[in-house]
């Protein structure tokens, strides 16, 4: 793709923005209150399947390749129970 040069093209950011360190403070068991105090509100809220939310992240530095990560976190009971996604689990969510 050619550009004109001089041309500043933007960050562009959307989503959730989540850190491996606000992961890190998730355990199993925990309310969905107090996950959303953590994690804050998940851009994915399906009716269909309220026990999983989903955060995804989504940058584009200036007019380069898009980069994306994402998670979805499992309820069951009101408490968490899990997680996959682009995010290694912590020592406490491996039990």
């Amino acid at each position: 793709m050619l550009g004109f040069p001089g041309v500043y093209r933007i960050d562009i950011q959307q989503g959730n923005i989540v850190t491996q360190k606000m992961v890190d403070q998730l355990s199993p068991g925990m309310t969905k209150r107090q996950v959303l105090f953590v994690m804050g509100t998940p851009l994915i809220q399906d009716t269909f399947a309220p026990n999983r939310w989903d955060y995804i992240y989504s940058l584009q530095p200036g007019g380069k390749k898009r980069k994306q990560k994402s998670i979805s976190l499992f309820f069951e009971d009101e408490r968490l129970t899990g997680f996959k996604g682009d995010f290694i689990p912590t020592q406490a969510m491996k039990n």
